[in-house]
């Protein structure tokens, strides 16, 4: 099959747990003997035309913090109607508003539209953002042809708000060998003696309760902050502010390939405090590796760790100090959790069995 992506940054993946997402499927298609499109932002893939077998397609975009995605998805759009594909997988709500222009002019090809969350509940959206994006959401849900959604929590909203029952199919992970400690001690790093988060610095990742509750606690273990700005500047600003003073709290930066899979592999703890999130792709991975995870008592957080990690009430930095305390004093419990861990994704989120599951939707929509 020729299968275009439309909606995600581009790959190979920098951040984002769409894009990480994305390229997974992808590759795993390509094994497969697919042949795979994925559309990219103008500056994001560095000029590739090809990354493993995926075929690259740069368009242009307008790179401001509300134009940016739209843009390109509709010049990706305008790319894909004349390019000759069998299914077409628009990603997030936002570039699914325009699912109704390849519709017109490409009735007869299946479009997907994969619904990973409800994006205007971040805030560092706007009104009129919000508003494009609940229309975006509705779009999807209404012209394409399938929807997918990747947790329960999803699944449920979906049916309720549309009254049509969408398809369950959750991010996959890897289970991972560790690997050893070399390009971190760049920051002082070493094996199981930081706590770690990582994903983009926005506010709605709560990343400035985490460092609350850590400066409030007596340890020799770091706290290290992986990730970047997303148009959000003066909130990583304020981070930097909170965590003054106080030099075991380390600011990484954005960081992939082998860097990142050394902060992954050797943290002690994975912490994700996040107000509101879809499935977090980055909490999937630190389960991957064999990562004890406390998190927020979001629904999707709960669906994503089950039994195998620790929850603390959202947005209450106290309540996330008592709960990252007493597992910075366990270590045993820490080893048990995060063997729990691999295990879930093992079972629940594997991607050769979601690769299948995806495969065989598309297989299906052709018919």
């Amino acid at each position: 099959m020729k299968i275009a992506f439309i909606g995600q940054k581009g790959v190979p993946t920098r951040n984002g747990g769409i894009e990480k997402y994305t390229e997974n499927l992808a590759l795993n298609l390509v094994k497969r003997d697919h042949e795979v499109f994925v559309y990219s932002r103008h500056y994001y893939s560095g000029g590739l035309k090809e990354y493993k077998g995926i075929k690259i397609i740069s368009v242009l975009n307008i790179r401001t913090k509300h134009l940016e995605a739209i843009s390109n998805t509709f010049f990706a759009c305008l790319d894909v109607i004349f390019r000759k594909v069998d299914v077409i997988n628009f990603q997030a709500i936002g570039p699914a508003s325009l699912i109704w222009l390849v519709k017109l002019f490409k009735p007869k090809t299946p479009i997907i539209f994969t619904f990973h969350c409800q994006d205007y509940y971040h805030q560092k959206w706007g009104k009129l953002a919000r508003w494009y994006l609940k229309l975006g959401e509705r779009i999807g849900c209404r012209w394409a042809d399938k929807v997918i959604v990747t947790s329960h929590v999803l699944a449920d909203y979906v049916k309720q708000t549309y009254n049509f029952e969408p398809i369950y199919i959750p991010y996959g992970a890897y289970t991972l060998e560790k690997v050893a400690v070399q390009d971190i001690r760049r920051w002082g790093l070493e094996k199981e003696n930081y706590i770690v988060y990582i994903g983009r610095l926005v506010r709605h990742k709560g990343v400035h309760y985490l460092i609350a509750a850590y400066k409030q606690i007596k340890t020799d273990k770091k706290l290290v902050i992986v990730g970047e700005s997303a148009y959000t500047d003066s909130y990583v600003q304020e981070l930097h502010q909170l965590a003054a003073g106080d030099d075991r709290i380390i600011f990484t930066g954005n960081q992939s390939g082998l860097v990142l899979n050394e902060l992954f592999s050797n943290a002690y703890l994975f912490v994700q405090p996040s107000e509101y999130e879809g499935l977090s792709v980055a909490l999937l991975e630190a389960m991957g590796w064999g990562l004890a995870c406390l998190v927020s008592d979001i629904p999707q957080m709960k669906e994503g760790i089950a039994d195998s990690g620790v929850t603390f009430e959202n947005k209450n930095a106290a309540d996330l100090k008592i709960k990252l305390e007493a597992l910075l004093n366990n270590p045993e419990e820490v080893k048990r959790l995060g063997a729990l861990a691999s295990q879930r994704v093992n079972q629940e989120y594997n991607w050769s069995n979601i690769t299948s599951n995806i495969e065989k939707l598309y297989q299906e929509m052709r018919k």
